[in-house]
């Protein structure tokens, strides 16, 4: 993966961060987040935030299933440095939803202004996709738009 992208993606999810810290949500490090099928919920991810995953994940048994996240380790994460933005915003926390879903769409068009600005194809689909097609999450060109 090429450094300044890898780096771009670590910025915007710095500028993330810290709207999440000033909204204050509570973890209690139930790991339930991770536990997709269990609590009715689904991680989506881009191609360009799985690239930057799977290139600093440790090891992970396939297939993946869409039931849980492999990184999971008890109720901690083994990816955490390199986990995606839905990971980042996602808090059990019902005071912080509102707020939560506001930062999850706000830094995601900003990822999907990151790929159009290096000419990236985007790809949007659950995260057990891409750790079972690694191959996807390169990142590749998109194609150029007809010209009239």
């Amino acid at each position: 993966m090429d450094d300044d992208i890898r780096q771009r993606v670590f910025n915007l999810y710095a500028e993330a961060e810290k709207e999440i810290a000033a909204a204050g949500p509570v973890c209690v490090a139930s790991g339930r987040c991770c536990r997709f099928k269990e609590y009715g919920h689904t991680l989506f991810v881009s191609n360009l935030e799985a690239a930057v995953l799977l290139d600093g994940a440790p090891a992970y048994e396939q297939p993946v299933t869409a039931d849980f996240c492999p990184f999971q380790k008890g109720k901690l994460c083994d990816a955490r440095s390199h986990r995606p933005l839905g990971c980042r915003v996602y808090y059990c926390d019902p005071t912080y939803q509102e707020t939560g879903n506001a930062i999850t769409e706000k830094y995601l068009r900003k990822l999907k202004e990151l790929a159009s600005q290096l000419k990236l194809e985007w790809q949007y689909a659950p995260l057990h996709h891409f750790l079972n097609h690694p191959d996807q999450a390169v990142l590749q060109s998109a194609p150029e738009e007809p010209r009239p």
